[in-house]
């Protein structure tokens, strides 16, 4: 039982940044709970004495941000019932990876060491959460906007909370009336760079994926001030284009109104005019950053961020359990030193997404065909359900005959091959070993992704034909008529 626990909390540490605080010391509910008598009756035991929550509780949830921001952080919080309620762990992850980009020699600064670094928190919610996290570990100041009043509201009383750091924090209303018209001038305006709409429709029927434009208030323009010289911004952006959408997830509440979590064209729209705006701000931000919830929509925005003219893209991937967000950056500096095109995808780290699975396929199952996929052909294959990854190793005849396969082969030749051929080829000195990774995004779609594990082999080469082709048995078996995204 030990060693499962142990695993399993390798597992949930898995994309932590390492310098978040529960990189290596995940919360204790159990001694929260102690601590923290508002926290105990949301806490329950398995009978192996391992202390849980419901996340689907949004009470739950909710509490759980809270004593973790007083007890670990120092922050007094609270948000009013169905707002949207942040993970403490994952947002400490953007956090500490906009610093490492602060602290890189990739943009140079101009800055005094003793200067305080500035931020902008795009759409920051009744949570604030990012600002008064850098605030409190960090000293930075931040500038947080929003639109409605219940986010200011609450906001402002967060902030207000915390006197020690209050200085540090101005909440934004964002004056739609005033955006509005500042929207329509720079629909007019927004040729240069080529990131308009009209730019976006033509790639994406290329593409054959629909996507509608935002069609909300510049979500910079407008709200910047003149003058005003800033080191980052930083985004959750509204992840859906539906609050039905938004809402589909059975494993996990986190509240979330519709102003929060829903825009026209979602968040491919939002994070677009974000980069419309940065073509206009320029030098205003020294980095221009924005989460991302889907990969398709990461590779599609890079393209298009190279595309307006910027000097440097960098992405990184946050992984909380078994959900997968994006880190995207760009600036339009000078680089300091040559960087390879971030958007050039490492052969030794391949992805797609299977999207349109029905409710009774699970990750699971998409495990389970991917082990038997490749141990028909006589591959090794270690399948480790706390992980959600098989580890593959395949000759070169094995990796051959896989490639060479048909996508219907028989349990009879799967269980043949796996046991008498498992065992010989960790010895193999050609061998492929690889890693397969399933992890859910939202109802109905799974990341599965692909990863080198010994780069050495002279086979490793053969990782992207051996991935393509995994993905083509998967649609076949998960998305027929359903479609994929990449």
């Amino acid at each position: 039982m030990a060693g499962k626990r142990k695993r399993k909390n390798a597992a949930e540490r898995r994309g932590i940044h390492p310098r978040n605080k529960y990189s290596d010391n995940p919360p204790d509910f159990g001694l929260l709970a102690s601590l923290y008598p508002s926290f105990e009756p949301f806490v329950f035991y398995l009978r192996d004495g391992r202390p849980k929550i419901d996340w689907t509780d949004f009470n739950a949830t909710r509490e759980l941000t809270r004593v973790l921001l007083l007890h670990d952080h120092g922050i007094n919080w609270w948000i009013p019932d169905g707002q949207l309620c942040p993970t403490v762990p994952n947002r400490l992850n953007y956090i500490h990876w906009i610093e490492d980009l602060l602290a890189s020699d990739v943009i140079p600064t101009n800055r005094a060491d003793c200067d305080v670094i500035n931020g902008f928190d795009i759409g920051t919610g009744t949570n604030c959460i990012y600002p008064l996290l850098g605030a409190s570990i960090l000293g930075w100041k931040f500038v947080g906007s929003d639109m409605t009043d219940v986010a200011i509201e609450w906001a402002n009383q967060n902030v207000e909370s915390n006197p020690h750091i209050s200085h540090l924090i101005e909440i934004r209303k964002v004056h739609l009336e005033d955006d509005m018209e500042e929207s329509k001038i720079s629909q007019k305006s927004s040729n240069e760079g080529g990131s308009e709409c009209s730019n976006m429709k033509s790639e994406e029927t290329r593409s054959g994926t629909k996507k509608s434009c935002y069609n909300g208030p510049p979500v910079l323009l407008g709200v910047v001030k003149d003058e005003e010289m800033f080191d980052f911004c930083m985004c959750n952006p509204p992840f859906f284009e539906t609050i039905e959408e938004g809402g589909l997830n059975p494993k996990t509440s986190c509240g979330g109104t519709s102003e929060e979590m829903v825009c026209s064209g979602g968040e491919h729209a939002f994070i677009t005019r974000i980069i419309e705006d940065s073509v206009k701000l320029k030098h205003t931000f020294r980095w221009y950053t924005s989460m991302v919830g889907r990969k398709l929509n990461l590779n599609t925005l890079v393209s298009e961020i190279w595309n307006v003219g910027a000097t440097v893209v960098k992405t990184t991937e946050f992984v909380q359990g078994r959900t997968s967000r994006w880190g995207l950056a760009w600036s339009f500096l000078p680089a300091s030193r040559k960087m390879l095109p971030s958007h050039k995808i490492e052969e030794n780290n391949l992805s797609f997404m299977l999207e349109g699975l029905h409710r009774q396929q699970s990750d699971f199952d998409v495990l389970k065909s991917v082990e038997s996929h490749f141990s028909g052909s006589g591959a090794s294959c270690k399948l480790d359900s706390a992980t959600f990854n098989v580890d593959i190793t395949a000759s070169k005849d094995q990796i051959d005959s896989i490639l060479k396969a048909e996508t219907h082969n028989t349990v009879d030749a799967a269980e043949f091959n796996r046991s008498n051929s498992p065992n010989n080829q960790q010895s193999e000195p050609d061998a492929l070993r690889f890693r397969i990774s399933v992890l859910q995004q939202n109802p109905g779609t799974l990341l599965v992704r692909g990863t080198l594990l010994d780069r050495s082999s002279s086979t490793s080469g053969l990782l992207s034909p051996i991935f393509q082709h995994l993905k083509d048995v998967l649609i076949s078996k998960f998305c027929t008529g359903r479609g994929i995204k990449l």
